[in-house]
């Protein structure tokens, strides 16, 4: 996640020694205060179907719930609020596996990874160490990139830098490195934001070239060890889109849309095969502006791959040839996403384009040609007390973000309402909408796992004062 981007000059980074090490694992596990817990969550409905949500977006960053059945109306108030807890600062989003949920944030002067039970909130255990990362622009200091849940193994990635591997069911640390050291990195626009990637063996870096002989744009590490397994690309600076990885002619590849803050403005598309780091095809797309960055992941479906980007960028599609070769299919400047990343169904693009909150719309793209089939900023009044008095303030979804489930798309919106919303080539309804929260900053995509969604307050609510919060909602369908 990563918000509107300023401008200012880089701060350098100075080269170090690899800092990789084993630590000893201890196997206790500490016990957390309980959460604040409204309503234990319903019953799960006969035959549902649930999932985890281990990593940023959930499986396969495809922003996709396999869920089912979801509740697709609430009460008046919403759906039931299950368990909440104060949060420190970041956009970090949390992952759900095995029961355990994780989440990343700050509290003062430290960076702190919690393991708490997915359904009662009561925290496992807690873990942290010190940072100094301070935004250059008045934006959060803490962590941007989500932590991925893999097996028996979590990994976090620092505003600062600081990569951890630790035990999923103790936080122990495993091995732990200093990307901005071991890489010769400087400071983005934002700090570190973009969320490693774990394929087979490989936990996979949008680390960004510095500026140095050597650099390299992509790394691929032994997950398991933290040793450097391979380098991709020389060119372009770290982004804020995460990896992804796809299967396309029976072959894994890996995408990266790299770029952020670097003179001159460069970025765009790398397609690396995770075997050894071969680079396929670079393809540039990036905003001329040097205040901006790339920040929406790359889309892959059908053996193409849709790009965008916001500052005036736009959307780009792409066929990938049976020989890794890439041809320009189509551009598009009616989808520039900020930070967003579209989704794909039955032919059809869907994404949130926007810079800022009240341009912001979403928009329905014919995947074929790119051609426009509608745009839509839907808007409504709140009425509330405050001040002693009535209120009445008009809201839209702002930059947002989506989920589909099934036939339906699940949106978060910037100050805190949540959306079922149809949509369809001909088709764009609000079956449901409620107001979770009145704070803004509501970037992070929510999670979703066995019927519960967790959401992020990343600013005190407006009307109630309710300090920023982790909370648990019970979506659970009957």
């Amino acid at each position: 996640m990563v918000p509107s981007c300023p401008g200012s000059l880089p701060v350098s980074a100075a080269v170090a020694v690899c800092l990789v090490f084993v630590i000893p694992i201890a196997a206790s596990v500490e016990m957390g205060p309980i959460p604040s817990r409204p309503a234990a969550p319903a019953q799960m409905a006969p035959g549902a179907t649930t999932s985890a949500w281990p990593d940023f977006l959930g499986p396969g960053r495809e922003a996709v719930i396999t869920e089912t059945p979801l509740a697709m109306s609430w009460p008046a108030g919403g759906p039931p609020l299950v368990w909440s807890t104060p949060k420190g600062s970041g956009y970090a989003g949390c992952t759900i596996a095995d029961g355990r949920l994780v989440l990343f944030h700050r509290l003062g002067e430290e960076e702190v990874i919690e393991c708490r039970d997915a359904v009662t909130g009561v925290r496992r255990w807690r873990r942290a160490y010190p940072t100094g990362y301070r935004d250059r622009f008045g934006y959060t200091d803490g962590p941007r990139a989500t932590p991925v849940i893999d097996g028996p193994r979590i990994y976090t990635l620092g505003a600062a830098g600081q990569l951890d591997c630790r035990r999923l069911d103790t936080g122990e640390v495993v091995w732990r490195m200093d990307i901005v050291r071991r890489f010769g990195l400087r400071q983005g626009f934002f700090g570190v934001g973009s969320t490693p990637l774990v394929e087979k063996r490989l936990l996979v870096l949008n680390v960004g070239a510095p500026m140095v002989a050597g650099g390299s744009c992509v790394v691929a590490l032994d997950k398991t060890t933290g040793k450097v397994i391979w380098r991709a690309g020389n060119r372009w600076g770290a982004s804020y889109a995460s990896p992804v990885a796809a299967t396309v002619f029976g072959q894994r590849r890996i995408f990266v849309l790299a770029g952020g803050e670097s003179r001159p403005p460069v970025g765009g598309l790398l397609c690396i095969d995770p075997a050894d780091g071969r680079l396929d095809f670079r393809f540039p797309w990036r905003s001329g502006s040097y205040e901006s960055v790339n920040a929406a992941n790359p889309l892959v479906f059908d053996r193409r791959v849709l790009i965008t980007a916001s500052y005036g960028t736009g959307a780009a599609l792409l066929s990938i040839g049976d020989d890794f070769s890439a041809t320009k299919v189509w551009t598009s400047d009616d989808l520039g996403a900020h930070f967003a990343t579209p989704l794909h169904y039955e032919g059809y693009v869907y994404g949130i384009d926007g810079r800022h909150a009240e341009e912001a719309a979403i928009v329905c793209l014919d995947a074929s040609t790119g051609k426009l089939a509608w745009r839509f900023a839907p808007t409504w009044e709140e009425r509330y007390q405050a001040y002693g008095r009535p209120q009445r303030v008009g809201h839209g979804i702002g930059r947002g973000t989506l989920l589909r489930a099934g036939a339906h798309f699940l949106c978060l919106g910037e100050h805190g309402h949540l959306l079922w919303l149809a949509l369809g080539p001909e088709r764009r309804d609000v079956l449901a909408r409620t107001w979770l929260f009145a704070a803004a900053d509501t970037w992070t995509p929510p999670s979703i796992s066995h019927g519960l969604l967790y959401v992020m307050q990343h600013r005190p609510d407006t009307i109630t004062e309710a300090p920023p919060r982790l909370l648990c909602y019970d979506l659970r369908g009957r």
